[in-house]
């Protein structure tokens, strides 16, 4: 019931054509890379929010990366106490770091009022033209950024339904993220400052940014702890279809089944997400490989949905095209 690239794969797995066979290993493949997000989401997350430190001053810089380093290590031992005991202060802490964006947003938009015209799908069609096929490329890859934490609340389906997800999605997280986006634009347009090339943070004032900083870093930790639970689940998953050797899982929850913590898994995250920590040294370094990683599970879903539709419901190719081929 918690959906996911092995859901996927148990739908394909009485097919026997060659193109079926290719899709299930694509499947295969698509775990992998959630595994790779489980890693590149909390170092690229928490590192991106500690950079913040540098707006506040230069002599700051040097503690980036010990500082991440620190809350990473931290956010993989509490995996053993289980989401639903620290889901009780997640809730409000995410609230609140919405309910800045959102005021942030706000007070950007209010310098620039032409930054609405945005909502104007043309403008995005004349700068892809503009930029040529490269450079469209480019502006796609980094634009995809934008969206791609949205797949952290459906990481962790299993552990809240999905009703609860599209009720609190609608409500909190997109509209906060449209005035965030649209108020960094009209800084942008307004010619405000921009400190360390970090729209974001040049938005906040002086007096709020070690608190930013501080509600930033808490608010990637609790994004992380998606992935991190949605890479528990993958391997439960993985394990019950003989895809995965036996591993030790723990249940957390006396209620939800969905919510496991599995140690091995656990420390191998933590060794991958230090170990980028050290290699790529920056946020913006990371961000290529974290949407290649987003990117292909979502293709390799799209191609998954395709063969179902085309080899269980018997779907004519004039359905599949238009529908799953739009995602794809």
């Amino acid at each position: 019931g918690e959906g996911g690239v092995f859901a996927l794969h148990a739908l394909l797995s009485n097919g026997n054509s060659r193109w079926i066979y290719a899709i299930r290993a694509g499947l295969i493949l698509a775990a992998g890379l959630l595994y790779g997000d489980g890693i590149i989401t909390p170092a690229i997350s928490v590192m991106s929010a500690v950079e913040g430190l540098k707006v506040v001053t230069d002599s700051l810089d040097r503690f980036v990366i010990p500082i991440t380093v620190g809350i990473i290590g931290a956010l993989f031992y509490v995996q053993k106490k289980g989401t639903e005991r620290m889901g009780s202060w997640f809730g409000p802490i995410v609230l609140a770091w919405f309910l800045s964006l959102a005021a942030l947003g706000i007070h950007g938009i209010s310098r620039e009022l032409d930054i609405l015209a945005a909502f104007n799908p043309l403008y995005a069609v004349r700068f892809l033209q503009d930029c040529g096929f490269h450079g469209a490329l480019v502006a796609l890859g980094t634009g995809l950024l934008a969206i791609t934490g949205c797949e952290a609340l459906y990481a962790d389906m299993g552990h809240f339904g999905r009703k609860a997800i599209r009720i609190s999605w609608y409500l909190i997280p997109f509209p906060a993220l449209i005035l965030i986006y649209l108020g960094q634009g009209a800084w942008m347009l307004n010619r405000g400052e921009i400190l360390h090339q970090n729209v974001f943070f040049s938005m906040v004032p002086s007096w709020g940014l070690i608190p930013m900083v501080a509600l930033a870093t808490a608010a990637t930790v609790i994004a992380s702890q998606a992935l991190i639970t949605g890479a528990f689940s993958v391997t439960r998953q993985a394990i019950a279809l003989g895809l995965f050797p036996r591993l030790r899982i723990e249940h957390t929850s006396d209620e939800h089944m969905g919510q496991v913590y599995l140690p091995a898994v656990n420390w191998a995250l933590l060794v991958g997400c230090l170990t980028l920590v050290f290699v790529f040294q920056s946020s913006s370094a990371l961000a290529s490989a974290y949407g290649f990683a987003v990117c292909g599970v979502m293709a390799i879903t799209s191609a998954g949905m395709i063969a179902i539709a085309r080899a269980r419901w018997n779907w004519s190719w004039f359905r599949i095209i238009p529908i799953f081929g739009t995602f794809l």
